[in-house]
């Protein structure tokens, strides 16, 4: 088979001739497929392995798949759920749902993406660059699953010509290309990101959701192509009974409940209290929440944090401090006097809410837009941390800071890197000239 696929490729480069386009592009999957023949040249001491820049990248994709298998199946534990039929649908039916939900954006991404920097590496002449196999993986995971395809295929072209290409490609971009694209959502797009969102039923029987869009997205579709298998049927019929009511809605996101909090039988609820009355501190560990797709399932995220950093291509110090300046914004929030409802919200169950770790472990560590040096890094992934909790609690607009405080530390990340070196510099001159 080996042999098969490379004397296909090799059959492929011939014919490609001197066409850039056709030339990058058999080469684009060629190096894909097999690791580059070509090694250092010249003499001396290097370093030689099969580990080349793709390889690197599908280290990250790994860990990546997993959120992508959970989250297909929350999307359509929802759905089922705010059907009234959560408990009937199979383990399957949930998961092909959720994956017929995310396969689209999916889809938009990678054509968009890859067929703009496909065109920019055959204009420049060289190879295609890795680079966009992250945020290609990255960017439905931390898009709203509801997110108009057409609105997803324009926040991708933005990101990655403006953001990527524009500063020279892999490697040279100065913020991270996956939150680009969500930031170019939230502010040209805002009520399509906005996040705290609750489905409405109307009185045809039609979900109509600006968060939880990917529970009815489609639905016409799956009804023609799927519908036995999906019992589309019967939760129109469902639908149809369903009385609009608080009890017959699932609510929004938790972080938007504990922001404003919550009213159930006349009694209201605040802060964590809110929270606690609609999911349970383990189901918010365990991902069976609303919300982005990839940002649910926390074990699965703390384990890709650790394949990360033993694979050499996450930084602990900027993970350990990102939680530590997360940690210390909450409690001097916590104690903080005349705090909101919100602030008072024990800063350890701020991890268990919205998307902390997994901008921690796969956001805030691109190596690329983060501090280069280790003590760089620790004062990078800190004020991250610091900022973003601030920014999620304290920010009436938008119960969530992520996005905006590593794109900010993305900024000063070049400004961090030289105080450290002037510093370093400093010392050793000091000792130099004693």
């Amino acid at each position: 088979m080996k042999k098969f696929f490379r004397n296909l490729f090799d059959n492929m480069h011939h014919k490609a001739g001197d066409n850039p386009f056709l030339r990058t592009t058999v080469d684009a999957f060629d190096t894909f497929m097999f690791t580059p023949k070509e090694t250092t040249h010249g003499k001396g001491v290097h370093i030689r392995d099969g580990m080349d820049l793709k390889r690197t990248m599908i280290m990250v994709v790994l860990p990546l798949t997993l959120l992508y298998l959970f989250g297909a199946w929350n999307i359509g534990h929802h759905h089922y759920l705010v059907a009234g039929m959560a408990e009937e649908a199979t383990l399957l039916q949930k998961f092909l749902y959720g994956l017929l939900q995310i396969i689209p954006t999916f889809i938009v991404v990678h054509a968009v993406g890859l067929g703009i920097e496909f065109l920019f590496a055959a204009k420049k002449g060289h190879s295609v660059e890795e680079g966009f196999l992250v945020s290609g993986a990255l960017i439905p995971l931390i898009m709203p699953p509801g997110t108009p395809l057409w609105m997803t295929a324009i926040a991708v072209a933005f990101a990655v010509i403006f953001a990527k290409e524009a500063f020279g490609g892999t490697g040279m971009n100065i913020w991270n290309v996956a939150l680009m694209a969500r930031v170019f959502v939230f502010f040209a797009y805002p009520a399509a990101i906005s996040g705290d969102v609750t489905p409405v039923l109307d009185d045809t029987g039609k979900l109509q959701s600006k968060n939880y869009v990917w529970i009815e997205n489609d639905h016409n579709l799956l009804h023609n192509a799927f519908g036995n298998f999906f019992k589309v049927n019967e939760y129109d019929a469902a639908y149809a009974d369903m009385i609009l009511s608080p009890d017959a809605i699932s609510g929004a996101t938790p972080l938007a409940v504990a922001a404003t909090g919550l009213e159930i039988d006349g009694k209201e609820y605040v802060g964590w209290e809110a929270v606690q009355q609609m999911w349970t501190t383990k189901e918010l560990l365990f991902g069976i929440i609303p919300g982005s797709v990839g940002e649910m399932f926390k074990p699965l995220i703390l384990l890709g944090a650790i394949f990360l950093v033993l694979m050499g291509v996450g930084s602990w110090r900027i993970m350990v401090s990102f939680a530590v300046g997360a940690a210390i914004a909450g409690i001097i929030m916590n104690v903080m006097p005349g705090a909101s409802d919100f602030m008072k919200v024990p800063f350890q169950y701020q991890f268990l809410m919205g998307s902390l770790l997994f901008a921690l472990a796969f956001m805030a560590t691109d190596p690329v837009t983060a501090a280069q040096t280790n003590m760089g890094k620790l004062w990078y992934g800190f004020l991250i941390g610091f900022v973003g909790m601030i920014v999620r609690v304290i920010n009436p607009a938008y119960p969530e800071g992520w996005m905006l405080a590593i794109l900010f530390m993305n900024t000063f990340a070049p400004l961090i890197d030289h105080m450290v070196l002037s510093r370093n510099i400093k010392r050793r001159m000091a000792h130099a000239t004693n």
